[in-house]
């Protein structure tokens, strides 16, 4: 039998923590571990019932949460840490101490069973080994959606397609929304995506090859997968030539 995830939620607000309690409890697979108040508590906490998770606010008495977090993710075996706050300024500093989310309040429960998913594929090793890689802002993207705000390392993304006034990002087998132009993204990230089309940029990491079809148009073919996707016509001498270059 599959043991629950064990989840400790750190939260100075009783109110809060209980409805944070609830909906983690609802959730198959998890269950509570304790609670906790202020950031010493967390600490403790963590010492004494060994969680998988920590659901973990940051204005908090004493130790703010960015401080809990940058003690726990120094430690030999940390667990995940969720945080779930008021406050979105915080986002890339929230990062920098390799949290796996950035739940806003009021935290749902779909946007909670999606992050606590997210912190189950990150195994204990996995976690330790982010400990030596803090987020580089140059190759990050912060997005900020209902669900919260999630950094996106850009170098993961396969490709990103426009629809009407959104972009998606398709990454680590999953998408995720931005308001930010193909434009803006292949500016700020030139090393990271090459424009094959006036909707679609593809991400640098996983191009392939690019492929002539029997009825003379061009495709990228994509690594590890058998995805592939148009080239237009404007934009296959530049493909050809970046290929070329590497």
């Amino acid at each position: 039998m599959t043991q629950n995830r064990r989840v400790l939620i750190a939260d100075d607000e009783p109110l809060a923590r209980e409805r944070l309690g609830r909906m983690v409890a609802g959730l198959e697979g998890y269950e509570v571990a304790g609670e906790a108040a202020t950031g010493d508590q967390v600490l403790t906490s963590v010492a004494r019932n060994m969680p998988d998770v920590v659901l973990l606010d940051i204005r908090m008495p004493g130790a703010d949460g960015l401080d809990v977090a940058a003690q726990l993710t120094a430690e030999p075996d940390p667990p995940a840490i969720i945080f779930c706050t008021a406050y979105d300024e915080y986002a890339i500093r929230a990062f920098d101490v390799q949290a796996v989310a950035y739940l806003l309040k009021p935290v749902r429960r779909e946007a909670l069973s999606e992050a606590l998913g997210r912190a189950e594929r990150l195994n204990r090793v996995q976690l330790q080994a982010l400990q030596t890689q803090p987020a580089d802002e140059g190759h990050h993207l912060s997005v900020s959606s209902a669900r919260g705000t999630e950094l996106v390392d850009m170098t993961r993304v396969r490709y990103c397609e426009a629809d009407q006034k959104y972009v998606t990002l398709h990454h680590d087998n999953r998408e995720t929304l931005t308001d930010l132009s193909l434009k803006a993204l292949e500016s700020r990230f030139p090393d990271q995506l090459l424009r094959i089309h006036r909707h679609t940029l593809v991400g640098t990491h996983f191009i392939r090859s690019l492929e002539r079809l029997e009825d003379g148009s061009c495709q990228v073919r994509l690594a590890d997968t058998d995805e592939a996707l148009p080239v237009s016509r404007r934009h296959v001498a530049h493909v050809r030539q970046w290929l070329r270059d590497q």
